[in-house]
Formats: C-alpha cells, sequence, structure tokens
C-alpha cells in the first residue's frame, strides 16, 4: 500500500496531529512537498501533502485562508502540514475553519518535527511500496510462467485472474473466446467482441479500457490487449477488474502478456510448418497420390483425408485492395482455422500467393465459416449502382464433395466455380449451383459474345440490305427443331419460303445445317447475342 495521511499520522516519530479533515485521512500522498509561496498551485501535480509554515500568508485573514484553501483542493493537493512554533505559535482559526469546510486534511506539525522527516517518511513508504510491488510482481511472474508451462494458456488464464483479484480471458484471430478464467469469466468476455474486433483493426501492439464503475453494462473495468508482433494481431486478452490496476497488478499483466505473445508466436512458427506440410499433401493429392498424401500426413489432418471433403479456391480480385494487403485472403483462412478449432475439426489451408487453398470436411464448420465470410463480404458490397460486371474483393469457388482420389477433379471444380464467379462479379459460387443451374448465363462472357457476332455478321448484314429475314428465320426454324411446317407459321410464310431463307443461310455461312454441330453453334450465337 501507498502511504496515506492516517499511515503518516500513526507514524510514531513524526508526532502529527489532526486538525481539520479527519474523513479524509485514507488518501494516498504521492509527495510530500515544502512551498512557502502565496501560490504554490502552479507547481503541483496532485496528491501532494503541501507543507507550509505560513512565512508568506496571512493566515489570520479568514477570506485570505478560504480562497487559499480552495486552490489547493482544485489543484489536488490531499493534505496540508502547518509547522507550529515557527511563524504562528498555533494554527490559526481562519486556516482551521476553510480546511474544515473544503475538507481538506489539516495537520499540525510540532516544532521538533523538521519537514525533512516528513520527507524522508513519505519517501521511505513509497520506496518500500515499490519494493512490494516490484516482489509481488517478479512473484507472479513465476507463477505465470509456472501455469503456463505446466497448464497452458487455461492454467495461465486462472492464474491471472487469480493475481488481480478478477477474470481474465483470451481471444483467438477472430475475435471468438478461446478460454477464460473463472469459468463464469465466459459469458462477460463474450459480449465484448465487438470491442475485441475494433481492437484488431489498429497496429500491435494496441490497448483498449472498456467499462469501469459507472459502466451499466456492469461493474467491471476491462483491459483489452492485442497479443502478436505481426501488423494484424493474432489475439487479444482481456483482464476485468473492479478497480484499476495497481503496480503489482500491472506487473502481472504485462507477464502474462508476454508469456501469451511467445506462446501466440510459436503457435504461429509451428502453423507455418504445418502449411507447410499441408502444401506438400495438397500437391499429392493433385497428382493421384493419395497413399503418399496420407502417409505425409500422418495423425496431422486426423480422418480428413478418408472422409468426403471438399476444396475451396480463393483469391484476391485483380486491383483491389485486397491484393494488396491481403485482407481478404487472411479473413477466410482465419474464419475457417478458427471454426475449425472451436469444432474440434480438421483442416488444410495453404496460401498460394495471391491464392488460397482450403481443404475441408464436407458439412464442417470450416466450410460453413467460409461461406458465411463470403456471404458478408456479398452483403457488404451489394449497393444499387453495383453490377454483375464489377470486381468482387474476394472471389471463391467451392468444389462438390470429394474424396481423396477424386482430388484433382474436386480441385478443377473449384477452379471452374471461382471463373464463374470473378465473371459474374459473385464472391462465392458452389460447383453445384452450376451443374443445377442453366449454361445459358455462362454466354456472358466476351469472347463468347464476340464468337457468336463473328458467326452471324454475314446474315445480320444480309438482312440489312432488306433481302429477307435469315436471322428471325434461323431461330425460328431452330427453335422448332427443324420442323418445317411449325416455323413457317410461327414466322407467317409459306413453308417453301422459309426452305429457301434455310438454303441461304447455308450458302451464306457455308456451313450445313444437317450437321448438329452447326446447328448447335448457331443456336448459342443467337442465345448469345439476343438471349430473349
Amino acid at each position: 500500500m501507498p502511504p496515506t495521511l492516517a499511515s503518516l499520522v500513526h507514524h510514531s516519530a513524526l508526532k502529527l496531529t489532526v486538525r481539520a479533515g479527519e474523513d479524509h485521512l485514507d488518501v494516498p500522498v504521492r509527495w510530500a512537498h515544502v512551498s512557502e509561496l502565496a501560490d504554490p498551485v502552479p507547481y503541483m501535480e496532485g496528491g501532494e501533502l503541501l507543507l507550509i509554515t505560513a512565512l508568506k500568508l496571512d493566515a489570520e485573514d479568514p477570506e485570505a485562508m478560504r480562497r487559499y484553501v480552495k486552490r489547493l483542493v482544485g489543484a489536488g493537493v490531499v493534505g496540508l502540514g502547518f509547522a507550529v512554533g515557527v511563524n504562528y505559535e498555533e494554527i490559526p482559526d481562519a486556516l482551521v475553519d476553510a480546511a474544515e469546510e473544503e475538507g481538506l486534511p489539516l495537520l499540525e506539525v510540532p516544532r521538533r518535527t523538521p519537514f525533512l522527516a516528513i520527507s524522508k517518511a513519505v519517501s521511505a513508504a513509497i520506496a518500500a511500496d515499490q519494493y512490494r510491488a516490484v516482489t509481488a510482481g517478479f512473484a507472479a511472474q513465476r507463477e505465470l510462467t509456472k501455469q503456463a508451462l505446466s497448464a497452458g494458456p487455461e492454467g495461465l488464464l486462472a492464474a491471472l485472474a487469480a493475481q488481480v483479484d478478477g477474470w481474465a480471458a483470451l481471444y483467438d484471430a477472430s475475435g471468438a473466446v478461446v478460454a477464460a478464467a473463472p469459468e463464469w469469466a465466459g459469458r462477460r468476455a463474450a459480449r465484448l467482441t465487438a470491442e475485441v474486433e475494433r481492437l484488431r483493426e489498429r497496429p500491435a501492439p494496441a490497448s483498449a479500457v472498456v467499462g469501469g464503475p459507472d459502466n451499466p453494462d456492469g461493474q467491471d473495468r476491462v483491459e483489452l490487449h492485442s497479443l502478436g508482433t505481426g501488423r494484424r494481431p493474432r489475439a487479444a486478452l482481456a483482464v476485468g477488474t473492479a478497480a484499476a490496476l495497481g503496480t503489482a497488478e500491472r506487473y502481472a499483466v504485462h507477464s502474462a502478456i508476454a508469456l501469451l505473445t511467445l506462446t501466440t508466436e510459436r503457435s504461429r512458427s509451428l502453423h507455418e510448418a504445418e502449411q507447410r506440410v499441408g502444401a506438400a499433401v495438397l500437391r499429392m493429392l493433385l497428382a493421384g497420390e493419395p497413399d503418399h498424401a496420407r502417409a505425409v500426413a500422418g495423425s496431422l489432418y486426423g480422418g480428413l483425408l478418408d472422409a468426403p471433403f471438399r476444396i475451396i479456391v480463393a483469391e484476391s480480385a485483380p486491383g483491389s485492395a485486397a491484393r494488396a494487403d491481403g485482407d481478404a485472403l487472411g479473413g477466410i483462412a482465419e474464419a475457417a482455422e478458427s471454426a475449425a478449432a472451436r469444432a474440434g475439426e480438421a483442416v488444410l489451408v495453404v496460401p498460394e500467393g495471391e491464392r488460397l487453398v482450403v481443404l475441408a470436411a464436407d458439412g464442417g464448420a470450416a466450410v460453413a465459416a467460409c461461406a458465411a465470410y463470403a456471404a458478408t463480404l456479398e452483403a457488404g458490397r451489394a449497393v444499387p449502382e453495383q453490377t454483375a460486371g464489377d470486381e468482387a474483393e474476394l472471389v471463391v469457388g467451392l468444389s462438390a464433395p470429394a474424396g481423396p482420389i477424386a482430388a484433382a477433379a474436386a480441385y478443377k471444380q473449384a477452379e471452374q466455380a471461382l471463373s464463374v464467379a470473378r465473371r459474374r462479379g459473385r464472391v462465392l459460387v458452389e460447383h453445384e449451383q452450376l451443374a443445377a443451374g442453366s449454361v445459358l448465363p455462362l454466354l456472358a462472357d466476351d469472347a463468347v459474345k464476340a464468337f457468336a457476332d463473328g458467326l452471324l455478321r454475314a446474315l445480320h448484314e444480309h438482312d440489312a440490305t432488306g433481302r429477307g429475314d435469315l436471322v428471325a428465320s434461323l431461330r425460328a426454324w431452330l427453335s422448332r427443331h427443324g420442323q418445317w411446317d411449325a416455323a413457317a407459321a410461327d414466322l407467317g410464310v409459306h413453308r417453301h419460303t422459309l426452305r429457301y431463307r434455310m438454303r441461304r443461310v447455308e450458302e451464306i455461312l457455308g456451313r450445313s445445317l444437317d450437321d448438329p454441330d452447326v446447328r448447335m453453334e448457331l443456336w448459342l450465337a443467337l442465345k448469345a447475342t439476343s438471349p430473349e
């Protein structure tokens, strides 16, 4: 405990007597300062015990003493020590009344007690308090280190909560609560997810204080600290207490931050090693060597390679902000890994430059988390002025369920879905959606339109001369599967007229309409240039 006015009053060698403000003696004293200035306020920092002999004060003037004491209280002075037997044989009533009125503790200092003795007593008490704090801090550091080594982050959090007489919680890179101590603190920590997310947007190291005694959401004061040495924090620590942390508690929190940061960085190194193994496993799967992939993976990925899985291919859109800082790719990787960790699933995440490949269990939490992340990005860019041709910040392709033998096919499916997502301006496209849908939306590709325009240009040029309507006739004939009478009826012409027009189409294009490939190309060209 730091020195207080009460502890100085009870100091047997000082012989101090309380003359006013007896109810405010429990205030800590930061320093003892001697000043005979009529206005010492400009030289005060707050928390001082001011020692005077009233050498330059008219201590018997009630109005002057009221102004003097009021200024001292406004400057944060916690007590006034008045030496008797120097300029005044006793403390003047005007000063006693003013101190009593303002609630400022007024201590009578006997002549035989020098101000230096009081200063030494305050200094010694402060030094002793700091020594106790440092000693307690080292003890806390040893205990936290012991718990971190023997029981991991959970044990460290429990020890930290005991040290600060409060609670502690650890968050992962996505802002989800990983562990909390005591157990009930998990609910309180979960309500701070938004604050943790805002903290993660700031460069590490970063900290913030949430709540306090006046907080309507609760009486605890919570400190949030980012963990990690990278540009983006990989975790966060929350510490909740009933009041501001003291010196010893601050040592404990800083020790916990250092230990958790070391754990986080070690985990990152292990994670990077796992990614290198994962990249090798993925290459073997795509090369059609599932047995070798299982041998290399060992137990690292559990039963992931033996059950149906999906492959997710994500990449930053060309020219988007995500390409510069990788936040979108990093975000979907964090979403997959955090969801898998919480669900106890294995997941394989392999960065490939501006592309990310994820292999995750079909129907598992990681796949759902990737889809949810993509949906959030999709919702964020769904504005009226945006068109299907706009670039998305991230494009993602999701394969159909597959096994190890079909990994290469699943990867190709994911790439195809990603290509469609990029072309349509979507964030996520599943390969199964393509199989269940229509091929017609794919005709919107510029290359397809250019081919269609080139194929039909001669017919459009013929029709522009007014010598017949070959394009409309071709469309009607193809739509009726080559049935002359039905197509002629649709056009309102005789079937011989339609037969003549189809011979002209063959002559102009130099192709036979008896060839099913030619019919297919012409029909797709008509749909690409005029879908209705």
